[in-house]
């Protein structure tokens, strides 16, 4: 850890009458920013001390969205043009990008459990329960943070971290989901119990709305309502853009198959198995890829993606209305990536850019507009940053790093990044190189990419003398970054010294498989392919 932490505080020149006839929604940066470098850690006793022992000086609201599977290169402002997002091309305009943000990875076939305990605790992987079922009670997390902080927390949409640790972290919610996933519509939520046991006789009625539209209701009327002095914490997780991929049908209207490009690495199948070839994400298109059947789900990737782009406008356009956005930080990413037809997958489960890296803005006052940052980080760094945003000691269970969200801090907090997936998947980047490597049925195999000159990682270099030492030198440092992050894998034995972890269709009820094979073949006649 840094022992150099930053803290921002914003003044408070939203209290004066002229300035609030600005008009916050232009690209012009009227905030000023006091920069308090403090020399030694931030992390403190602080953090269990009450909100009314710690200071009376006014605090933002934050609200944090998070997307369920949008991978990075999903938003027209940066650069996909073939997408439709304005809501998010206005926070881009607005705020400051991490162009450079990965998830760690995942112990198990739900990646984003993992991924979302993680942002939750501010820790890495192998310091969780890696497959993000539960949270250890003495892992201390983001809302229970802002909660001794003074901060009011509410919920929104899906939790996958186990209902005890919802219980322990939130003093608010709505629209709850406890579970990985669902179709978009007849969602079975429940409003926040103080207390309470959530069981099935106290759910709400299923909703015939979208995921999307219910989850930003839900906020609309969180803040609408909103009247205490306290700031508030809302955090809204949501389903889309995860399959199904069902939305209003205006929205896959939108996108003409025509028009849909084929990534750069699309291929009919995976070169070699990867360890988790055959798992239910990779069902949704049939064996070998065809242009066409990817192009469909692209399209409805995309469709997703634009109309849950309109219903966080409307969230966005109320915190206008009630005159909160100059007061309001926004964090908006998503919680892993998807192939989509990229190397011949579909899924989450490995180690490409396609399906590690994820969108991070962050906008509020003190913060860049218009800024694109390169700097490598994780999603477990937004929980310490956004403390420090707030001037509220981090707690001493959380690994992650502040990230540099004004333009007058230049150092890269991370020199490189380390990834896993299960026990038989490896990978580090630094610099513009890339190592991963397989340990499949005990026969290894390690690719090598270098990232600036191959962003869509098409050209192996592994087996190329020219890059002999680049290789040797990205060995040494996935070597090092595993036991930095306290991985038990040790690549010189067999197996890698570590027990095999079952594919998921292995470890899965054949009874539950066989479902899930229908619910994808359904999927895949929605899109007009497959047995009908």
């Amino acid at each position: 850890m840094n022992p150099v932490r930053l803290f921002f505080q914003p003044i408070r020149l939203f209290q004066l009458p002229a300035f609030n006839k600005v008009n916050f929604n232009s690209t012009t940066h009227l905030w000023m920013l006091i920069l308090v470098i403090s020399a030694g850690s931030c992390k403190s006793d602080q953090a269990d001390t009450p909100a009314s022992q710690q200071g009376t000086i006014e605090k933002p609201n934050i609200v944090f969205i998070l997307a369920d599977d949008q991978r990075s290169h999903t938003i027209h402002a940066l650069g996909n043009q073939e997408i439709i997002t304005p809501t998010l091309d206005q926070l881009v305009k607005t705020g400051t990008v991490f162009d450079n943000t990965y998830i760690m990875g995942a112990m198990n076939g739900a990646v984003c459990a993992p991924s979302r305990a993680m942002i939750m605790t501010g820790r890495a992987l192998f310091n969780i329960d890696p497959t993000g079922n539960t949270i250890y009670p003495s892992q201390v997390t983001l809302p229970k943070t802002l909660e001794k902080a003074g901060y009011h927390t509410f919920h929104i949409g899906k939790w996958h971290n186990g209902t005890p640790a919802f219980k322990r972290s939130f003093t608010d919610g709505s629209k709850i989901f406890f579970g990985g996933m669902h179709r978009q519509y007849q969602v079975p939520t429940y409003e926040y119990r103080a207390g309470g046991d959530y069981e099935k006789e106290t759910m709400n009625v299923p909703s015939d709305k979208h995921s999307s539209e219910l989850y930003a209701d839900a906020g609309i009327e969180f803040i609408n309502s909103y009247t205490d002095d306290k700031p508030f914490f809302m955090y809204m997780a949501l389903q889309a853009p995860h399959d199904p991929r069902e939305m209003p049908q205006e929205y896959l209207d939108m996108y003409d198959l025509d028009n849909i490009s084929l990534p750069p690495n699309f291929m009919a199948e995976h070169p070699f198995d990867n360890g988790e070839i055959d798992i239910r994400d990779e069902w949704l298109a049939g064996y070998p890829r065809t242009p066409d059947e990817v192009k469909a789900n692209i399209a409805a990737y995309y469709a997703m993606i634009t109309h849950l782009d309109f219903h966080i406008g409307r969230v966005i356009k109320t915190l206008e209305e009630k005159g909160m956005m100059q007061n309001t930080i926004i964090v908006f990413t998503g919680d892993n990536g998807l192939a989509v037809g990229q190397h011949g997958l579909l899924g989450k489960q490995n180690l490409y850019e396609h399906s590690i890296k994820v969108p991070l803005i962050i906008k509020g006052p003190g913060i860049a507009a218009n800024t694109i940052k390169d700097d490598f980080a994780y999603l477990f760094d937004i929980y310490p940053t956004l403390c420090a945003m707030t001037g509220i000691p981090i707690p001493e269970t959380v690994q992650g790093e502040v990230l540099p969200v004004n333009d007058k801090i230049e150092a890269q907090a991370r020199e490189g990044m380390f990834f896993a997936y299960k026990n038989f998947q490896r990978a580090a980047r630094t610099g513009d190189w890339k190592i991963i490597k397989y340990n499949v049925d005990n026969k290894v195999r390690t690719q090598l990419f270098n990232i600036k000159n191959d962003p869509f990682e098409t050209r192996d270099l592994a087996s190329n003398d020219e890059y002999a030492k680049d290789l040797e030198n990205m060995n040494s440092v996935l070597v090092e970054q595993m036991i930095q992050n306290k991985d038990k894998a040790n690549l010189d034995k067999s197996g890698w010294g570590v027990p095999v972890l079952k594919a998921w269709k292995d470890k899965t009820p054949p009874d539950v498989v066989a479902h899930l094979r229908i619910l994808a073949e359904k999927e895949r006649e929605m899109r007009g392919f497959g047995e009908k």
